[in-house]
């Protein structure tokens, strides 16, 4: 009998074998795919990672899931990845369609409130990012970007200087008085 502290010898037996099978199959679909496969590049991809975890969890902690149910459910979910992936590649009406752009938060040391609402991030989210990115001077912050990932991404620098234009390409909510250099 299985409680929530002791289980069968067999039980547990089952979930080692399907942990090493299970894994051995995203190996595989891995190596086929690319690291693509659990990259944060867009906002699918993440929800793409989070349902391979789902699926990975679903078919080990339930001994009545069948490995070659996960597996193809895998599959399905790497692949429909893959072409997502093409079409919002090759089809810039797709991409603005079904991606988020990136959006600014701050430039040259200065916090983008607008630009905070319409993301719904908050001032405090941003301090912590600044933190983390060992941002000592709010002068020193060139941009802060908020990625269609939903990672934030801060540029800083100690000199006096201009962000690359390449850098900010594709985002949004950049201040019409911005400056950039060509540079690089």
């Amino acid at each position: 009998m299985e409680n929530w502290i002791y289980a069968a010898l067999p039980i547990l037996g089952k979930v080692l074998v399907t942990v090493i099978l299970i894994f051995s199959i995203i190996i595989l679909i891995t190596r086929i795919s690319g690291l693509r496969t659990f990259a944060k590049m867009s906002s699918f991809d993440f929800a793409s990672t989070i349902a391979i975890g789902s699926i990975l969890a679903a078919v080990v902690m339930n001994t009545d899931q069948s490995i070659l149910k996960g597996a193809v459910a895998l599959g399905g979910i790497v692949a429909f990845q893959t072409i997502f992936s093409y079409v919002v590649r090759t089809s810039q009406s797709m991409q603005d369609l079904l991606t988020n752009d990136p959006m600014m938060l701050m430039y040259q040391g200065e916090i983008l409130y607008e630009n905070l609402d319409k993301t719904n991030v908050g001032e405090d989210d941003l301090i912590a990012k600044l933190r983390e990115a060992n941002v000592i001077h709010m002068h020193e912050v060139m941009a802060v970007v908020l990625e269609s990932t939903g990672d934030m991404s801060v540029l800083h620098s100690s000199e006096d200087t201009t962000v690359n234009k390449k850098l900010l390409q594709d985002v949004v909510g950049i201040p019409e008085y911005a400056t950039f250099n060509d540079a690089d």
